[in-house]
């Protein structure tokens, strides 16, 4: 979507993109052991112009995207123009249910409790943006220190890089703790206390 912050959607898009089940720099020059195919999609076709204005093409739209496995929403100024989107809060409420896990950055996480996704679940987001998702909906557990947040499948995040920690906890969940710190390392990103949020609330 127009506005949406570079890297909620470019950090993840990293992680996910580099990571490889066989460790090493050699292993990232194929897809040989990749264990992800990450996309891009938004609504409609056409450029989107980012926070920034960096013009970014997405592969996909709703009506062609396939079946995810991971969905991530990331944030951005122009999340405030999803709110109340019945395209978008529909779509959103069909993929969450076909996919492992549903993921966001910063305020991406508005998105998914306006569309009602993240009812009397725990949740974060954006510092700036933490009493906004409070008033939305009124059952979320806003955590308001914590860097990723796992309530079931549902994983959120703080702002901006906090997705980087985000995609990395998803990672670990799904291929464990080496190949998750051989992700990071490779683009020498130092992983924190945050980056481990395997606590399964739900």
């Amino acid at each position: 979507f127009d506005n949406v912050e570079v890297l909620d959607f470019a950090g993840p898009f990293e992680v996910f993109s580099r990571t490889r089940l066989i460790p090493g720099v050699e292993s990232r020059r194929s897809e040989e052991s990749a264990p992800f195919a990450v996309s891009t999609i938004a609504a409609a076709k056409g450029t989107i112009a980012t926070t920034g204005n960096l013009k970014v093409v997405p592969e996909f739209t709703f009506a062609d995207a396939p079946t995810l496995a991971i969905l991530v929403i990331p944030g951005g100024f122009g999340t405030r123009a999803l709110l109340d989107n019945r395209e978008v809060e529909g779509w959103l409420e069909i993929k969450a249910k076909e996919a492992e896990f549903v993921t966001s950055v910063c305020t991406g996480a508005l998105v998914l409790a306006h569309a009602g996704l993240l009812r009397q679940r725990r949740a974060t987001t954006h510092f700036g943006a933490l009493d906004l998702l409070a008033e939305i909906d009124a059952s979320i557990t806003v955590e308001r220190r914590e860097r990723v947040v796992r309530d079931d499948n549902f994983i959120t995040s703080a702002g901006v890089a906090a997705g980087i920690d985000m995609a990395l906890s998803v990672v670990e969940i799904l291929h464990g703790k080496e190949v998750a710190n051989d992700t990071a390392r490779y683009l020498e990103f130092p992983r924190t206390r945050y980056s481990v949020a395997l606590t399964d609330a739900g």
